[in-house]
């Protein structure tokens, strides 16, 4: 035996595989995918007896088909890097169900160490298991274990070493009789087309009798194109006779046949004893799966997730925020200094990526919470109960009941983010169904999306505020499903599904170490591959707002009023005590000085914290400490600061302009102007239009954008909706087009951050740039039509919203009863496997 050995973990959702893994290895784990796929592959690493043991933990799957990426993924992985020993952990309460992967297992003659898991729910049950004579009649080891108690590790570590060291493979497992003719016919005739292949010839064969997808792929690779063409005719044909012979088809043959093996294996070996008491699942699930407690139970699940990880989570910021903020400051201090009028592009680049990493890492706080929320919810089990009971109603849409989660991260009514929502994708196992989902969470209401909505309702729909929130609300998700029925009608049509197999696995209570575990290892993923990727796009957005820049006459002008009202300090400075600080080599520096302290004083917490900031900046700058906190009877200093006050906000507002006017001038603003001609029919400007554009960065930008946008006088007091509504209104805007407004960003593409994980999940560039470009068609459609057709019937914003929204919700009903009656005609086939006993 090596110094060295690879096992690989294998088993069915639910059956503890994950948390035997983490008793295995312990701490030295890592998380990645695999290649050209978003499931995630874990392996990690233990030394025993002097073996050092490389485990591999495989996605959970039900078999070693071809129907799901997981089930691809981990077939493929045992193929072709064909471990020492496939462990395989099985639910002990539920053998008969569990040792069919077990038989497929065997079949691609892999040495195997069969585990009966949860051992201490098997008891619970009244199920007795004889080890020994499933040991004995399996011809592997066998080895029970409570994997939630650590119970069994060492004799499992024992009996890896042992197979590992017994080079011997299994034997043939199931005799298919009637088929076992074409099967060896079929293996033979491999065999002489191809000198050596590198997977079990029989287990070939016998995927190809089935007419396996990934066999044919396999042939492909490892046969001459001719002789491929001629293994794939021999195996249809073969299979052809057997089914017309025997009246049956080759795969529901296969799977009878195992279920014989199965029993006899399990005769006499596995006691049930009937007078055991209910199990605890069955008892709960009564109450929970109840048709009408099920959907309470559900809505206070769903309320749950918001309570503590949106709005106790967020709370949790702002004991986070100051340390992310001391990082800008300690970033800010290691840059060059600011300039009067305008920074050196190395500070303010700089600035930008911290100011875009900080709104990324703000929200871990949240993330760690709501990963540690669905681990809870995977591991007890209630995960499954809520795709059972949504099911049925998304499927309609073209959606899948483990759609449901993704679809309440992402927001459902408001409070949600899209990023974590298209995380949440990974788990559902129909890859149409999945991609749907993909693109339905972004219509989700994020938190982001509301400044937007308060904005536009506090300035036009003052009356009608509750009503237009329920309109928004709910029509996003009118929008998704409908959205969702569409592209899996069209683009998504040619997408592989799979039968609908849904485990409602016994309940079980989480530890607390895999919990915290798969919250730091998911919150980790999302801070590695978005956050790197959001950091380099934002320095093309930084590069879009900035260039060409200002003219140099609008440059001269800036640099004229900033001159003014530098001399109009220095000669409010020049009977001053402190005249010295107001000299030309000193002006930059006070100036920053004072910016500094109250960006700190805001930043500080309590009498303490304020203190702290009064010591560090008089140690700082003992001459300029004066200035910004003058001391008691220093007249002097108390005039001196209040003319650096004045000065800082002409500084400021001088800034502000030349900002406004940057973004105007810029390639950002350019392409805002330019998109006139089209956003006109929604009734859009060039400054809608920057500000839509800004807020693909963030969400939030956009009411960023428009503070920039539409800003004050200088003797002005005037709040953001006051601004705004006096200027558009002026403008002859109206509530029509902030009905159009709202419904474009409601139907607008992803943020940045979501279509980075879009590029991520989905593992293509086009599918990512479609996400960003059937939104912005679908979105300006609608606008269009609504602006349109409002302008011409003359109708009111309030209106047009009513109509939008009952002809939508029309269409939905429509398509969902069109959707039942094909779903009687044509039902999925679908297995609803319990271990509820």
């Amino acid at each position: 035996m090596t110094s060295e050995i690879t096992i690989a973990l294998t088993g069915q959702q639910n059956a503890g595989k994950s948390t035997l893994f983490n008793s295995l290895t312990g701490a030295r784990q890592h998380v990645a995918n695999y290649p050209g796929v978003t499931v995630d592959k874990k392996y990690g690493r233990y030394v025993y007896k002097g073996v050092s043991v490389v485990a591999v933990d495989l996605p959970g799957t039900y078999s070693l088909t071809s129907f799901s990426l997981e089930e691809r993924v981990a077939r493929d992985y045992l193929l072709r890097e064909r471990p020492d020993v496939a462990v395989n952990i099985v639910d002990a309460s539920n053998l008969q169900r569990s040792l069919h992967l077990t038989i497929q297992l065997l079949e691609m003659g892999l040495p195997l160490v069969l585990v009966l898991n949860m051992m201490d729910v098997a008891t619970d049950r009244g199920v007795t298991i004889d080890t020994d004579a499933l040991e004995e009649r399996l011809g592997q080891p066998v080895i029970e274990t409570i994997g939630s108690r650590g119970r069994g590790r060492d004799a499992l570590r024992d009996a890896v070493l042992v197979r590992a060291a017994n080079v011997q493979l299994p034997d043939v497992p199931v005799d298919y009789e009637a088929l076992e003719a074409p099967i060896s016919e079929l293996a033979a005739y491999l065999e002489r087309q191809v000198d050596e292949w590198r997977v079990p010839v029989r287990w070939l064969a016998l995927k190809l009798l089935e007419q396996d997808s990934q066999a044919r792929i396999l042939i492909e690779e490892n046969a001459e194109a001719s002789a491929s063409e001629e293994i794939l005719g021999f195996a249809q044909a073969l299979s052809e006779r057997f089914e017309t012979t025997k009246g049956i088809s080759v795969s529901d043959h296969i799977v009878a046949s195992r279920d014989s093996h199965i029993a006899e294996l399990l005769d006499g070996v596995v006691v049930l004893n009937e007078s055991g008491k209910e199990s605890l699942t069955s008892r709960i699930d009564r109450v929970v799966l109840n048709r009408w407690a099920a959907p309470l139970f559900l809505i206070l699940t769903v309320y749950l997730i918001y309570q503590i990880s949106i709005v106790w989570g967020y709370e949790l910021t702002n004991y986070t925020w100051p340390y992310l903020a001391r990082f800008r400051e300690l970033v800010a201090g290691l840059l060059p200094s600011a300039g009067f009028l305008e920074d050196p592009y190395v500070r303010a680049l700089g600035l930008w990526l911290v100011d875009s990493a900080n709104t990324l890492l703000n929200y871990v706080p949240i993330f760690l919470i709501l990963f540690a929320l669905i681990a809870i919810l995977e591991d007890s089990g209630y995960m499954a109960r809520i795709a059972f009971i949504l099911d049925k109603v998304l499927h309609r849409f073209g959606l899948h009941g483990q759609s449901t989660l993704p679809l309440i991260l992402g927001g459902v009514f408001a409070g949600g983010c899209a990023v974590p929502g298209v995380m949440a994708t990974k788990g559902i196992p129909d890859n149409r169904a999945r991609m749907a989902t993909i693109f339905a969470v972004p219509f989700m209401n994020c938190l982001a999306k509301v400044p937007l909505y308060t904005l536009l309702l506090s300035i036009f729909f003052v009356e009608h505020k509750s009503l237009m929130m329920f309109y928004i609300s709910t029509m996003t998700v009118i929008f998704a499903l409908l959205v969702s029925k569409l592209l899996t009608t069209t683009v998504l049509k040619g997408h592989e599904t799979s039968p609908f197999v849904m485990e409602l696995p016994a309940y079980h209570a989480p530890t607390a170490w895999g919990v915290v575990q798969r919250s730091l290892e998911r919150t980790w993923i999302y801070i590695k591959k978005v956050g790197t990727i959001v950091i380099a796009v934002a320095i093309v957005v930084f590069t879009l707002l900035q260039f060409p820049g200002l003219s140099q006459d609008r440059m001269a002008h800036f640099k004229a009023e900033g001159l003014g009202a530098i001399i109009g300090f220095q000669e409010n400075m020049a009977d001053n005590a402190y005249k010295a600080l107001s000299s030309d080599e000193n002006l930059v520096a006070l100036v920053n000085y004072y910016n500094d302290y109250k960006r700190a004083k805001l930043n500080a917490s309590g009498a303490a914290g304020s203190k702290a900031v009064n010591d560090a900046f008089k140690k700082r700058n003992a001459d300029f400490y004066p200035l910004v906190r003058p001391p008691k009877g220093d007249q002097d200093a108390k005039a001196g600061g209040r003319a650096l006050k004045r000065l800082v906000n002409a500084r400021k507002s001088l800034r502000r302009e030349m900002k406004e006017e940057r973004i105007t001038r810029s390639f950002l603003g350019a392409i805002g102007r330019s998109m006139e001609s089209v956003t006109q029919f929604a009734g859009f400007d060039w400054k809608i239009n920057v500000a839509l554009l800004s807020s693909f960065a963030a969400r939030e930008s956009s009411v960023a954008t428009l503070g920039v946008l539409f800003q004050q006088d200088e003797d002005q007091n005037a709040s953001l909706e006051q601004r705004m509504g006096q200027e558009t209104k002026a403008g002859g805007a109206t509530a029509l087009l902030a009905a159009s407004m709202i419904l474009f960003f409601a139907l607008y593409p992803p943020c940045l951050a979501t279509t980075v994980m879009v590029r991520v999940q989905t593992g293509s560039y086009l599918w990512m740039l479609f996400s960003i470009l059937f939104p912005t068609v679908l979105g300006l459609t609608v606008s269009s039509l609504v602006f349109t057709l409002g302008t011409w019937m003359n109708i009111s914003g309030i209106q047009m919203m009513t109509g939008i929204y009952l002809a939508a919700l029309a269409l939905l009903i429509l398509v969902g009863v069109l959707g039942e009656r094909r779903d009687a005609r044509f039902d999925r086939k679908s297995v609803i496997q319990t271990g509820a006993g």
